[in-house]
C-alpha cells in the first residue's frame, strides 16, 4: 500500500494544475521580470497579475502585496521591520505567544542585542489568546503585536481582529502569521484588522520558496532585504516568476474550493476519530480539546496517546513505527521535528512534559480519503496497543 500522507501542515504537494501554470516561466518566458526587454516585460506582466489576483483575495491593495520566499521570512521581515522604526520612537515592547511558530519567537528574542524586550501573552490551556490576556500586557511600549491566525500545531483559531484591536488602541502594530488559515478560512486583512500579514504557498499546494507579506500601506517599517530595485525596493532580489504564478494559481484555486475542502475536512476528522473511538476508546486524548468556545480548524488534530492507567508512551518512537506502517504524522512543526524535544506549544499550553512527548499531529489535505482515514486510525490503533503491551 502507498504511504498515506497525513503531514499537510508541514507542506502539501504541488497540485498539477498550479505546475502546469508555472511551466511557461520555466521555458519561454523565462526572462528576468526587472529586463526592459520584451521577455522581460512579458515576465514582469505575470508578476502584476499575481499580484492582483492575491491582494484580490485578500482584501488588500496590489501596493501592499510584497513577495517573499515564505513564511518565515515574511515573518522576520515584519517584526524586524516594524521594530527598528518604533524602537526609535522608544516603543521597545515586541508582544506574541510562547507558541508561535519560531519564525515568530526567535526573530523575537534576537532581537533582544538590538534593545527589544519580549512579552509573552498568556496562552489558555486550549491554545488560543484571549482578548482580555493581550489588553493585560500591551501598552505604549508596545511596538508591535504578533500572533498567529491558527495554530500549526492544534489548530485553534484566535479571534485576530479583536486582538488588533487592542494593539491599535496601544499604538502599536498587529502582525499575524497566516500561513495555516490561507486558503482554509476566509482571510481579508481589512476584516482581520491587521497591518501586516504572512502566508506561504506550499501550504496550501503551491511551490515552496515564495510567500507574501501584507504590508499595509502607510505602516512604517524597513526592508529585511537590501540589494535590488524590486517590490518597489522592499525586497531586493531576483523576482521568482514561476512561483510567484504558481502562488496565485494555488490561492485562487483554494479560495474557489475553500468551503468544499472544508466540509471534506470535517469528514476525514470525524470518520478517523470514530475509528479510534472503536479500536483505542480510552487509549488517547485531543490536546486542547476542553472548550468549546474556541474556534478549531478540522484539518489539523493532535492526539496525545496513553494507556487507560495513564502510562504514556514515546511519540518519537510512535511517528517511527508508524511510518515503517506507511502512515505518515509528524510530532509537530516540521522546523524542530528531529530535536527530540517536546513541542514548545503544548508545553506553552500548560500540558505535561511526559504528555506532550508522547503526542502527534495529524493534519488533513483534500486530497485524503475516508478510506485512508479509516486505514490510518486503525493502524495507529495496532501501533499504539503493541507498544504499550511491549512497554508494560
Amino acid at each position: 500500500m502507498e504511504p498515506i500522507y497525513l503531514d499537510h501542515a508541514a507542506t502539501t504537494p504541488l497540485d498539477p494544475e498550479v505546475f502546469e501554470a508555472m511551466i511557461p516561466y520555466f521555458t519561454d518566458a523565462s526572462a528576468n521580470a526587472n529586463s526592459a526587454h520584451q521577455l522581460g516585460r512579458r515576465a514582469k506582466v505575470a508578476v502584476e497579475d499575481a499580484r492582483e489576483s492575491i491582494a484580490s483575495i485578500l482584501g488588500a491593495e496590489p501596493s501592499e502585496i510584497i513577495f517573499t520566499s515564505g513564511g518565515t521570512e515574511s515573518d522576520n521581515a515584519a517584526i524586524r521591520g516594524v521594530f527598528e522604526t518604533a524602537h526609535r520612537k522608544g516603543r521597545s515592547q515586541i508582544v506574541t505567544s510562547a507558541i508561535e511558530h519560531h519564525a515568530v519567537i526567535h526573530p523575537a528574542e534576537c532581537l533582544k542585542l538590538a534593545g527589544a524586550k519580549p512579552v509573552y501573552v498568556e496562552v489558555s490551556p486550549a491554545g488560543s489568546v484571549l482578548p482580555e490576556a493581550l489588553a493585560n500586557v500591551c501598552g505604549k511600549q508596545t511596538a508591535i503585536v504578533s500572533l498567529m491566525h491558527v495554530n500549526n500545531e492544534v489548530g485553534t483559531v484566535n479571534p485576530i481582529a479583536e486582538l488588533a484591536d487592542i494593539a491599535h488602541q496601544q499604538g502599536a502594530y498587529f502582525h499575524t502569521d497566516a500561513v495555516q488559515s490561507v486558503g482554509k478560512l476566509p482571510v481579508n486583512v481589512k476584516d482581520l484588522n491587521v497591518d501586516f500579514l504572512s502566508l506561504s504557498a506550499h501550504k496550501l499546494n503551491g511551490p515552496k520558496g515564495i510567500g507574501v507579506l501584507f504590508a499595509k500601506n502607510g505602516s512604517p517599517w524597513i526592508p529585511l532585504i537590501h540589494g535590488g530595485s524590486q517590490e518597489k525596493r522592499r525586497r531586493g532580489g531576483t523576482l521568482n516568476v514561476p512561483a510567484i504564478v504558481g502562488l496565485a494559481a494555488a490561492m485562487t484555486k483554494a479560495e474557489h474550493q475553500r468551503e468544499a475542502r472544508m466540509a471534506h475536512y470535517q469528514g476525514c476528522r470525524a470518520q478517523l476519530l470514530e475509528t479510534l473511538d472503536q479500536h483505542l476508546n480510552g487509549y488517547y486524548a485531543i490536546n486542547g480539546d476542553g472548550d468549546s468556545d474556541v474556534s478549531r480548524v478540522p484539518h489539523i488534530l493532535n492526539l496525545c496517546f496513553h494507556s487507560p492507567e495513564g502510562q504514556t508512551l514515546d511519540g518519537e518512537m510512535l511517528l517511527l513505527n508508524l511510518d515503517i506502517e506507511n502512515v505518515c504524522v509528524s510530532n509537530g512543526s516540521a522546523c524542530t521535528s528531529g530535536a527530540l524535544e517536546p513541542s514548545h506549544v503544548l508545553l506553552g499550553m500548560g500540558i505535561p512534559t511526559d504528555q506532550a512527548m508522547s503526542s502527534i499531529r495529524i493534519s488533513i489535505g483534500h486530497s485524503n480519503t475516508l478510506d485512508e482515514m479509516t486505514h490510518a486510525a486503525k493502524t495507529i490503533s495496532n501501533v499504539v496497543k503493541r507498544m504499550l503491551s511491549l512497554s508494560t
